[in-house]
């Protein structure tokens, strides 16, 4: 456990410094000592957003919602991704 907390420390300060690859890759770091926590899959979520990684966003926060049902981070964060395709597949239909 001692671990994951540093993971998840070293990707919170990424996420607070801008560096979101970085932080995602600690998140995921963090997935493979624990699947069932959901922190970090919605923060994660987080950094793909702001990577503009809609898919993989809404693919964190679909498994948070499996594990917890009323989870709001993940539904604000999933509905975010949701928009974010919209609006990708709504430019690409102009081109």
């Amino acid at each position: 456990m001692e671990k994951f907390k540093r993971l998840k420390n070293e990707g919170n300060d990424f996420v607070k410094t801008g560096e979101y690859e970085e932080a995602a890759n600690k998140y995921s770091e963090c997935m493979k000592l624990n699947i069932e926590e959901c922190t970090v899959y919605t923060n994660r979520a987080l950094c793909y957003l702001k990577l503009y990684k809609y898919e993989e966003a809404k693919r964190d926060c679909d498994h948070v919602l499996q594990i917890e049902d009323s989870n709001i981070k993940a539904f604000y964060r999933r509905a975010l991704a949701y928009k974010g395709l919209q609006v990708r597949k709504k430019n690409m239909s102009g081109i």
